[in-house]
């Protein structure tokens, strides 16, 4: 359910915003039309809690807090925009903060659409095969390995040997190689935020001719 903060507005211009109190450039939403929204939803649908404030300070979003989302019954995001959102909102209305990453947008609604894409497809029933929201980028804290398709050749580039030698076990070893060639190549930082190699992990890069060090 969609809510217009101006339709909770109290002036004749619908106005959502005022200028901040200190000076300082652009506009910042008023509380009165955000608590007024939040409580005329509750009323009518009663609580979809936690309600979490779409801002450059909240926790970032990956794929494990996508999937606490997921979990939960359901919950509500409030969509920033101009130069901020009046702190009273965020320490009285809302429960949370959510940050997409660092970069700054003109207003939350893009980082809302990506917030409920990146949680809806967890959901059971949202995507057509189950596997595909657990073999894919930051499962176990790794990129996916590469994928390729029909033709075996194109352009004089060929696809992989071990991928078309129906070896399903070794398929799997080599993707796992893969996986982690890349992290480590592209994202150091996930690797070691899952606490760098495993000693399997080491062992299986050995056994392709790989150096776990390079």
């Amino acid at each position: 359910m969609l809510r217009d903060l101006r339709a909770h507005a109290t002036d004749a211009r619908r106005s959502v915003d005022d200028t901040p109190f200190g000076g300082g450039a652009g506009m910042v939403l008023a509380p009165g039309p955000i608590f007024a929204a939040v409580e005329a939803a509750e009323q009518a649908e009663g609580p979809c809690r936690p309600l979490l404030a779409l801002t450059c300070g909240g926790r970032v979003l990956d794929q494990p807090y996508a999937r606490e989302l997921a979990a939960l019954e359901g919950f509500s995001l409030l969509c920033g925009r101009y130069e901020g959102i009046d702190q009273r909102v965020l320490d009285h209305c809302c429960d949370g903060e959510l940050s997409v990453g660092d970069v700054v947008l003109q207003g939350g609604e893009l980082a809302a659409l990506v917030v409920l894409e990146a949680v809806a497809r967890l959901r059971t029933g949202v995507l057509g095969n189950a596997e595909s929201a657990v073999d894919e980028s930051f499962a176990d804290g790794l990129l996916e390995y590469p994928q390729y398709t029909k033709p075996a050749t194109f352009r004089g580039h060929d696809v992989p040997e071990v991928l078309r030698s129906g070896d399903h076990a070794n398929v799997a070893r080599w993707r796992r190689v893969q996986a982690l060639r890349r992290t480590m190549a592209r994202r150091p930082d996930l690797m070691a935020r899952r606490g760098g190699l495993r000693p399997e992990e080491t062992a299986l890069l050995q056994a392709f001719g790989e150096d776990p060090d390079d």
